[in-house]
């Protein structure tokens, strides 16, 4: 079988965006300004973006939405971005995943979120998915209720999911959601059936016990090494990638290891970061279905969360791949120009 595309699967979910005049104090009434919806969740964020970028590439998603109105609004995306959904099922006991997200006029957002129908997608939606897609990315874990219970053979019934579908012929992804508490039971049982890990700082530290900043608050490139390097010994087959605002390292399972800084923005450029990792995961994967060099691959994975970073949702900042490139080829040259710089004037002093 030749495979080729990439399957998004878990966390499928609604974010309902409502614009408040302010902040009420407890018991009192704030007045909704505006209000709009749109995707979200790890699956339909990689897929869409994927989708926008144009890349001819076979996309699909497993997953599980209500039947109501929230689950039409989904459907609806998935046939809008030609996205394969016969495995996105549909279940009449409980509503599709939602956040209300209020946003204040300073920008600042609180979420309220319910799992929904999140919490209902089990190790039975799989059985039959069995495409020829090269790549089954799965997240957010931790969010992901009947998947996050341990077991006795493989230590978690996610664990179990990804050593399938390993065994059905798919590279598999990973990624989870930033969460507070002890959770390395539920994700270090996974590792050992993964291709690619692609996460945050802060969960990476959470799984590592290493601290990434220094005591200044500065990223230490070194401390990164050093937690991709443990996570690659608990079994991730291929890459581990863990990012952060200011850059990225990415370690390959042959011992090549980088730090990649963030293409730098303005204060002003950036209109909301909601999504932007899940932007940064797609590159990832793109450019790891692609055959892409670690460097390459970094790149590409930035731009995506840069471009991103232009829209107050997760998906609207997208461009397709060819205007991403041109972009990003011309941020390449600026950095160039600015680096011989620096020499020219340290030579000159």
């Amino acid at each position: 079988m030749v495979r080729n595309g990439i399957i998004g699967a878990g966390s499928m979910l609604v974010d309902h965006v409502q614009r408040i005049s302010h902040w009420p104090e407890q018991g009192w009434l704030t007045e909704i300004q505006h209000s709009e919806k749109c995707s979200g969740g790890a699956a339909l964020n990689v897929l869409f973006t994927l989708a926008r970028m144009q890349l001819n590439l076979p996309l699909a998603g497993v997953g599980m939405v209500g039947e109501d109105s929230d689950g039409d609004y989904i459907l609806q995306l998935l046939d809008d971005h030609h996205i394969d959904r016969q495995f996105v099922q549909r279940t009449a006991g409980i509503n599709t995943a939602m956040t209300q997200v209020m946003t204040t006029p300073d920008g600042q957002r609180t979420f309220f979120h319910a799992r929904g129908a999140n919490g209902k997608l089990d190790l039975a939606h799989f059985a039959d998915v069995s495409t020829s897609h090269r790549i089954f990315h799965l997240g957010y874990l931790l969010l992901l209720d009947s998947l996050d219970v341990p077991e006795k053979e493989y230590g978690t019934r996610s664990a179990r999911l990804l050593a399938q579908m390993q065994q059905r012929g798919y590279l598999t992804s990973l990624d989870l959601v930033s969460r507070v508490g002890e959770y390395r039971p539920l994700v270090v049982p996974a590792l050992r059936w993964l291709d690619y890990l692609v996460i945050n700082e802060l969960e990476a530290q959470s799984l590592t016990g290493i601290s990434l900043r220094t005591r200044h608050g500065l990223a230490a490139p070194s401390a990164f090494a050093e937690a991709a390097t443990w996570l690659l010994q608990q079994g991730v087959r291929q890459r581990v990638v863990i990012h952060a605002p200011e850059g990225a390292w990415g370690q390959q399972a042959e011992g090549e290891g980088r730090w990649q800084p963030a293409w730098c923005l303005a204060p002003e450029e950036i209109v909301g970061s909601v999504g932007a990792g899940d932007a940064f995961c797609a590159g990832v994967l793109y450019a790891s279905h692609e055959g892409w060099s670690l460097t390459e691959t970094l790149k590409l994975a930035h731009t995506c969360a840069c471009f991103n970073l232009h829209a107050a949702n997760a998906l609207d900042g997208t461009r397709p791949l060819a205007e991403m490139q041109r972009w990003m080829d011309q941020a390449i040259c600026v950095s160039r120009a600015e680096e011989a710089g620096r020499i020219t004037s340290a030579e000159k002093t």
